[in-house]
């Protein structure tokens, strides 16, 4: 049977795309463009979005196991329930959903909120799900990257209680095992809820001082300053977006995003091997703006 795989082109559809391909499985990606999309060979593409109710229908043809993955917009929840939906009038129960760490307590940050509705639906409904909880992405750095180099400056107000910021190429891997686990089981799973954590829980001085040592100068923590977080935010994006990025923020600083026992451990044994650190990615994003060096 087929995997349907939304979200195929961002930073973890694609390796979830790539990580089920090497698998073996069988894969489905829904996207807008398929002309600006590159997948591996055999991977069957319908084009599409997930408010597009006829291609849904049609992409959910032949498929056993959803991967939901919705962007952060102003209709994410009517996206995620009206896939649900079909999936469910599709005949399709088993679903790895990625959430966000904290889902059911960061309450009042929109796409926080948004996510633990899709999981009570999940819930309330039967599905055999996996849910997944990632918490900040190492890969949001590539966006600030020019004010650490640049300015010395560390920006992201991530504050002083800890931050298990994850790699998405650790997200996308433990994502395809649990489809694939989910799709050859020979009957239904219960839901399981898995937080996606790095290894190390890092404060915003503490990030700021692997940054001083990799590029051997200093590096300063702006700061825990959320309300000028979204002032910088909304010079480049939607004004909602950035104050819904301060009020994630806020939440950085006054509860962090920590492991709860055993998470870091659960991944290891799941993946079969270490995760991918933040001062690895780190000195690797710096080896590629100064190569030479």
């Amino acid at each position: 049977m087929t995997i349907l795989v939304t979200g195929a082109t961002g930073r973890v559809g694609r390796h979830v795309v790539d990580q089920l391909v090497q698998r073996g499985a069988k894969v489905r990606v829904l996207t807008r463009d398929p002309s600006k999309a590159s997948f591996p060979a055999g991977v069957d593409v319908v084009q599409g979005e997930l408010l597009d109710i006829d291609a849904l229908r049609s992409a959910f043809k032949g498929v056993s196991t959803l991967f939901l993955l919705n962007a952060v917009t102003g209709d994410e929840f009517t996206q995620a329930i009206i896939t649900l939906n079909i999936a469910r009038e599709s005949g399709v129960e088993r679903v790895v959903y990625l959430s966000v760490f904290g889902a059911d307590r960061s309450v009042n940050v929109p796409h926080f909120a948004v996510k633990s509705g899709a999981e009570r639906m999940l819930e309330q409904m039967d599905f055999s799900a996996t849910i997944l909880r990632p918490s900040y992405f190492i890969d949001n750095e590539v966006m600030i990257k020019d004010v650490i180099f640049n300015y010395g400056v560390y920006p992201m107000p991530i504050g002083g209680k800890g931050v298990a910021m994850v790699d998405a190429r650790d997200i996308a891997e433990v994502a395809a095992i649990e489809l694939i686990r989910r799709d050859q089981a020979p009957g239904k799973l219960p839901i399981e809820t898995i937080n996606l954590v790095g290894p190390d829980t890092l404060t915003g001085s503490g990030v700021a001082a692997i940054w001083s040592e990799i590029l051997d100068r200093p590096i300063a923590y702006g700061g825990d300053d959320p309300s000028g977080f979204e002032q910088n935010m909304a010079t480049f994006m939607p004004k909602w977006t950035a104050y819904e990025m301060r009020l994630m923020a806020e939440r950085y600083v006054t509860d962090g995003m920590i492991p709860e026992a055993g998470d870091v451990e659960r991944l290891i044994k799941i993946l079969g091997r270490p995760l991918h650190s933040y001062r690895d990615f780190a000195a690797a994003l710096a080896e590629q703006q100064n190569p030479t060096a």
